[in-house]
């Protein structure tokens, strides 16, 4: 996924800006960056993440962050941040971003006799990309413009330049940014619990492809946010850390809203509803309180030094990690009808692993809600998963061997009132091993969101996306 952060201050910065990218660990593995501006020099460094902290990559080196603004990055993609001289100036800039059309746009700069020169792998680095497009402008806006009207994908992104940092959010708000405030000055983040602790409050939520720049002084706005958005709604589901408000909507309260609805509309007889965590919280205890079923921990997760299991680009990586981060606890299973919430099902080898678990610690029966729909379709607007192809989906492949064709009657298997949908689970039930399994709708979803569908990106679970160039 990735997440970043950026800060524009009257003092001295580098302590802020460090605590407020670390806050965005959850969202990658790959490479960390800073870059901090001293009104003449770009002071920038970065790290590979693979098997190490954020913190302690940066720990002995946070004395050359000089001056009192800067960006960083978690990344899950490519190194940043990438600094740039043009004809817009000197300026640093780092993506949350995906791009389906990389090679088309790679060949366009190579053919307008622009070359690359930060390699990310040993292909071209995407923010690079980005900052070229840019430099294709006669300004930062229409730089930025001319990044919307190309880009395949997703794109939000901030730019540290020597007149504060220019936040510009994804053309549909795929991703989102979020300014903060205190006496001292300004930070722009992707998820808004990271400055809680660093004492700023939120100021405003970025619109979907607004521009602003901010300053030690205020936020201006230098292009005024699209009346349409498609944000994922898989956000609040999966990515977000709980603390963390999109839209001004709570992740933690909307995993809650979403697990008291499929508690009303159940009618399952059990000991206990228990989370699998961390993202099955909130929906266990929302569960919990619309069932009167008991919240019980029986699954714990060992948090020091476990990743969160989609970001290991080997399967056999992701399947050992699923594994070791997740403690059952014997006492608590034996004998007992247990309900396990959890937000979705991917590939469902990780599931099925884990149910194998809980049976062999004495659980009597194993009950599964799903806190969202089926995963019908590959997410071409983040880097959702390593997916490669719609395949590694389990409802794809189930779909394949009812149908001999895993793109048959799709809009049938996304519809919670057919048959074809009722088979999907039944299938899906017996594959991962469990006595009941269930999913919540996309009406209760959208709901305990709180937003309009038409302002969400469903296209995951029934393949609908308007800002699908």
């Amino acid at each position: 996924m990735s997440g970043f952060f950026g800060i524009v201050s009257k003092r001295p910065c580098i302590t802020d800006l460090f605590y407020g990218i670390d806050y965005h660990s959850h969202l990658g593995t790959s490479s960390g960056g800073i870059c901090t501006f001293d009104g003449d020099i770009f002071h920038r460094s970065i790290h590979s993440l693979k098997g190490s902290y954020f913190r302690t990559k940066f720990d002995d080196e946070l004395g050359k962050f000089l001056g009192n603004s800067g960006i960083g990055i978690i990344s899950d993609t490519d190194a940043q941040p990438i600094v740039v001289n043009s004809h817009l100036g000197k300026f640093a800039i780092v993506t949350v971003a995906k791009i389906t059309n990389l090679r088309q746009l790679e060949q366009e700069c190579l053919d307008n006799k622009q070359h690359f020169a930060e390699l990310s792998h040993g292909d071209t680095n995407p923010t690079e990309l980005v900052a070229l497009l840019i430099t294709q402008g006669k300004d930062f806006v229409d730089g930025i413009q001319n990044v919307y009207r190309k880009v395949r994908g997703s794109v939000s992104m901030l730019i540290l330049t020597d007149d504060g940092i220019i936040a510009a959010r994804d053309f549909w708000g795929r991703t989102p940014i979020v300014i903060g405030k205190n006496d001292t000055g300004y930070v722009v983040a992707s998820e808004s619990h990271s400055y809680i602790n660093i004492d700023y409050s939120t100021e405003h939520y970025v619109g979907p492809g607004e521009i602003v720049r901010v300053t030690e002084n205020g936020v201006s706005r230098l292009l005024a946010p699209n009346d349409k958005m498609q944000i994922c709604s898989f956000l609040w589901i999966y990515y977000g850390f709980p603390a963390s408000d999109y839209e001004n909507i709570n992740v933690e309260e909307m995993r809650y809203r979403g697990g008291f609805a499929m508690g009303k509309m159940d009618d399952v007889e059990a000991d206990y509803v228990a989370p699998i965590p961390d993202s099955g919280i909130g929906m266990a205890i929302g569960y919990s309180h619309a069932t009167s079923i008991p919240y019980t921990r029986s699954v714990v997760k060992y948090t020091p030094t476990w990743s969160r299991s989609f970001m290991p680009v080997n399967q056999e990586q992701r399947e050992h990690v699923a594994k070791m981060k997740l403690i059952p606890n014997h006492s608590l299973l034996k004998d007992k009808r247990v309900i396990f919430c959890d937000d979705s099902i991917v590939r469902g080898t990780q599931l099925r692993d884990n149910v194998k678990m809980l049976y062999d610690y004495g659980a009597k029966e194993v009950h599964i809600r799903i806190s969202c729909p089926p995963l019908l379709f590959g997410c071409n607007f983040l880097n959702f998963s390593a997916s490669k192809n719609e395949l590694e989906l389990i409802t794809r492949r189930c779909i394949n061997e009812m149908e001999g064709d895993s793109t048959k009657n799709l809009e049938l298997y996304s519809d919670a009132s057919t048959k074809q949908y009722a088979d999907l689970v039944e299938m899906l039930r017996k594959h991962i091993g469990v006595d009941t399994l269930k999913f919540n709708t996309l009406e209760n979803v959208c709901h305990a969101i709180g937003l309009p569908k038409c302002q969400m990106c469903t296209h995951c679970f029934d393949g609908s996306s308007y800002g699908d160039k």
